[in-house]
């Protein structure tokens, strides 16, 4: 595996030296067995020309043969299961380059779900590609994804590739391992997301209120507020609060101004503790989440240095005691607990996360992979939930009135929400699950086949579809939230009321696959509830101390507008006033800009 080279070499040098091995080794070994022949039958002692030519042909006509077998291989095995294979898409150019640059371009300028995804529905909602050479299925059919993720479970997993471009952030920890190991570390984190976890609503008010607070000092002054920013900091000092025990305090840190805010040029600073570490959280990721869309030559993108490892640097300084610490504190109560001078539920309250986990294993290895998948899960997907929620809001006045009303009448202008005001009101949770479904925080994602099995065919007048044994599938549950013939024919528009009125039954509670925010199967998220918690809970929060929200255009940077070639497409492609973007889930780019009116200001 290529982690393995990592700390010896840079990942370009040891990609290109695997390849070396793999393609040319067998060449060196024709040249040195023909030359051997050669000198043994006619007892030459120089070097053959002819010998080295074939042997160097040899190397593209090997990786031909070895590519018409597998394709050869993969219909002679579909045909004999009855089966077929999906739609291939080809491109123009050799190893379907064209195909490649145009997927890498489309992503990182065009609008959600451009590139292999924006032909689905044309090949059949499943196809094929070939990226050099590379075999790759793209799906974003819920049929097919309920397999993938349910019915055939063991024949699906993260996979090598997956997990060596992961490695370097996050690890061998449960969202980047397979197997027994995933089985331990799914069991290891599990009992810690009971209900009283799930409800920690004193945690989520303390922050929320901090941020409330920031919010409020710069509205007051006139100034628009990077609400993605502030919603960013709630999360990640919730989650290291709730997951560590050590909050990062990073809403003490003061907020920043837009490009065009007077204020802007005086608030060059160094960056506090807090503020490193959210950036090269931040930057880690972006690393990685790059890494899959290359392909698997991604490692020469980064061939002299591994672009992870200066933010994981930080990262890991920040984390590493905090591990030691709770290492040494749960040692230090095992021995009390020996001795009988403390009582095991004496440590049970207000147990983190942490805690819970060192009880289990003390490896600092396994306790770091596992604490930063969750921190990252925790942060990041309602992060974006909350940022688009919030974004709605404001170009959905309707929609804010109505859901204001409701916190009133429900829990109050004062009132802490408690986790039954939350479950009853059904408004708050239309709008959420309408988010979830509209941008979902994490919209793509990949599994690798570990034995060939078959899927079912969209067409289900069809045969199922073969998929060989290692070949990748990729999957969209953003695009497939979106199909019309899923949702209706105003998919493709934000609206509640999809989930209160006849449109639930008729599309939903038909086929609830159709709706997988959270994963399904074996994998589903542990944190579903707890996600669904601390986004009501702030939006209650926002709602109860501001009577309007309204998007400052003015405040985004140039880069961050959407292009005039967006306005008049259909549906919110259409209408929007931000640019989205993904890297492993979804943010707004440069920004949501926005100006809130405080409630107590209402006349």
């Amino acid at each position: 595996m290529l982690s393995h080279l990592y700390g010896r070499m840079p990942p370009g040098f040891s990609f290109l030296l695997g390849q070396l091995v793999t393609y040319f080794a067998p060449a060196m070994v024709l040249v040195l067995i023909s030359q051997s022949l050669l000198d043994a039958l006619l007892g030459a002692e120089a070097w053959s020309p002819s010998i080295i030519v074939a042997a160097l042909l040899s190397v593209p006509a090997g990786c031909a043969a070895r590519i018409f077998f597998r394709d050869w291989s993969a219909r002679r095995r579909a045909a004999s299961l009855g089966a077929v294979l999906p739609p291939r898409w080809d491109g123009r150019l050799i190893g379907n380059f064209d195909l490649l640059t145009d997927f890498l371009e489309r992503f990182h300028t065009g609008y959600l779900g451009e590139g292999p995804w924006d032909r689905m529905e044309e090949l059949g909602n499943i196809c094929s590609v070939s990226l050099l050479w590379d075999v790759t299925y793209f799906t974003i059919d819920a049929s097919v994804m309920k397999a993938i993720l349910a019915t055939d479970f063991p024949s699906f997993e993260k996979g090598e590739k997956f997990r060596d471009a992961m490695d370097s952030v996050l690890g061998k920890g449960v969202f980047n391992s397979d197997g027994e190991l995933w089985k331990f570390h799914r069991a290891m984190t599990r009992p810690y997301f009971s209900r009283d976890r799930i409800s920690h609503f004193e945690l989520f008010d303390r922050h929320a209120d901090s941020a409330i607070v920031k919010m409020k000092e710069r509205f007051r002054l006139g100034h628009a507020v990077d609400v993605q920013d502030v919603i960013s900091r709630f999360t990640l000092d919730s989650a290291t609060d709730f997951l560590l025990g050590r909050c990062v305090h990073s809403l003490r840190d003061p907020l920043p101004y837009a490009h065009n805010d007077p204020q802007a040029p005086q608030t060059v600073k160094q960056q506090t503790v807090a503020e490193q570490f959210s950036t090269a959280l931040a930057e880690a990721q972006r690393v990685i989440s790059r890494r899959p869309r290359a392909s698997h030559a991604w490692p020469l993108f980064e061939f002299w240095q591994d672009k992870s490892a200066k933010p994981m640097r930080i990262v890991n300084e920040f984390v590493q005691p905090i591990l030691e610490e709770a290492i040494a504190r749960h040692r230090a109560a095992e021995i009390e607990r020996r001795n009988g001078s403390r009582d095991s539920k004496e440590t049970e309250d207000g147990e983190t996360l942490l805690d819970h986990l060192v009880k289990i294993t003390d490896d600092p290895a396994v306790l770091r992979d596992e604490t930063i998948n969750i921190l990252i899960a925790g942060k990041d997907s309602t992060a974006a939930t909350l940022t688009f929620a919030i974004y709605m809001l404001c170009l959905n006045p309707r929609v804010f009135q109505r859901l204001r009303a409701e916190v009133f009448e429900m829990v109050g202008p004062n009132q802490m929400p408690t986790f039954d005001d939350v479950r009853k009101m059904k408004y708050l949770r239309a709008v959420i699950n309408e988010i979830l479904r509209f941008y979902c925080p994490i919209p793509y994602n990949i599994r690798v086949t570990n034995r060939g099995t078959t899927l079912p065919n969209p067409d289900p007048t069809a045969p199922r579809i073969f998929i060989p044994k290692d070949t990748s599938i990729a999957y969209s549950v953003l695009m497939m939230h979106h199909r019309k013939d899923y949702w209706g024919p105003d998919a493709l528009y934000f609206d509640p009321d999809r989930w209160l009125d006849e449109r639930l039954n008729k599309y939903f509670i038909a086929n609830p696959l159709i709706f997988t925010p959270f994963n399904v199967g074996p994998r589903i998220c542990l944190g579903q509830q707890f996600a669904y918690n601390e986004v009501s809970f702030l939006l209650i929060r926002l709602l109860q101390n501001f009577s309007s929200m309204e998007l400052d255009l003015s405040a985004r940077a140039p880069d961050a507008r959407p292009p005039p070639e967006w306005a008049g497409a259909e549906g919110q492609k259409g209408l929007e006033k931000v640019v989205p973007k993904c890297h492993i889930s979804l943010f707004v780019h440069g920004g949501l800009w926005v100006k809130m009116t405080e409630a107590e200001k209402e006349h």
